[in-house]
């Protein structure tokens, strides 16, 4: 078990981290690592340990760098979850705009409703008096 901010990563957690890494199709072989120094607040202790984990998956170009705990191991599991949302989050985005464009041309091609034509038509007719009333005054010729 690994210590996150006071907690355990349990192995369950492990699992379910690899499980999603699958789903996802992120293999290990296509992860540069590096541990570095971490930044920040923190002293010689973060002066001298290289525990901050930088990670780049190869074939998207995501990198995440995670310097949330002072264990090594659990900067890089929760790397690893960072770079699994940010990939799942790239491929659920094209899905989403795939089916907004969908729904937008399902909605162009539907018919108005009567009562959304009438208030459509008031609308537009309110606007023309708003319109007319900015002409300019004439003065008459007297």
């Amino acid at each position: 078990m690994t210590i996150v901010a006071g907690a355990y990563i349990s192995k369950a957690k492990k699992q379910q981290l690899s499980l999603l890494m699958v789903k996802l199709g992120v293999k290990e072989d296509d992860i540069e690592e590096k541990f570095v120094l971490g930044s920040g607040k923190g002293g010689q202790k973060l002066n001298k340990t290289s525990s901050c984990v930088y990670i780049k998956h190869v074939p998207s170009g995501i990198e995440v760098k995670c310097q949330k705990s002072r264990s090594r191991d659990s900067n890089r599991f929760l790397a690893r979850r960072e770079l699994c949302e940010r990939i799942e989050e790239r491929v659920l985005g094209e899905k989403s705009r795939k089916r907004q464009e969908i729904e937008r041309i399902r909605r162009q091609k539907r018919r108005r409703s009567r009562r959304q034509k009438e208030r459509m038509l008031e609308n537009k007719r309110h606007q023309s008096e708003k319109k007319g009333r900015r002409a300019q005054v004439r003065l008459g010729d007297d």
